[in-house]
């Protein structure tokens, strides 16, 4: 049933671009693990080992603060229509924020979205498969258009204001440097 990969095949690349949702699963050494769902169009496969995805500004910034400890992150895609499959990558990733100078270049691969606040690179050392049998038939109909809105309605120094008061530390207390170094 379950197979494993050193990369992303071709194949399981079409699999990938297909999905509308994945999720994120991260922790830190000690504390709660997160698991965090993603959609809207924020997620590149640069090449079989590499993924990018676009961190938009949430309720928390776990991910961010996790990573600051342990690199350590898989990706979950499951297939909600057609064939079963479930897909994770796991791998080691690190975080870029606007003042990083690798944000001009990263961002650029996703069409501006409002509330953009860090940009996730996964070097890819396990591509796994498993059947997904059990994982019910979903229907996509269209995207969320809530946080964009808000973003939006919300502009820079709101945002701003925001990640200061919601985004600096995890729920364990663990800082997320979005306003350091």
């Amino acid at each position: 049933m379950a197979k494993r990969y050193s990369e992303i095949t071709p194949k399981l690349q079409t699999f990938i671009s297909q999905q509308h949702l994945f999720f994120v699963g991260t922790a830190a050494a000690d504390g709660r693990v997160n698991v965090s769902p993603k959609g809207m169009d924020t997620l590149r496969v640069l090449s079989p080992q590499q993924v990018v995805w676009l961190n938009l500004t949430g309720s928390g910034n776990e991910t961010a603060a996790h990573l600051l400890e342990n690199p350590r992150m898989t990706l979950m895609f499951c297939a909600l229509a057609g064939e079963p499959l479930i897909l994770r990558l796991y791998g080691q990733a690190k975080t870029f924020h606007p003042r990083d100078p690798e944000w001009a270049k990263l961002s650029a691969l996703f069409e501006p979205l409002p509330g953009a606040r860090q940009v996730i690179d996964i070097q890819i050392d396990l591509v796994q498969t498993s059947c997904g049998m059990a994982v019910p038939y979903y229907a996509f109909q269209g995207e969320r258009e809530q946080l964009r809105d808000w973003a939006i309605n919300k502009g820079k120094a709101g945002l701003n204001t925001y990640w200061q008061q919601k985004n600096q530390v995890s729920i364990d207390g663990k800082p997320t440097q979005i306003f350091t170094e």
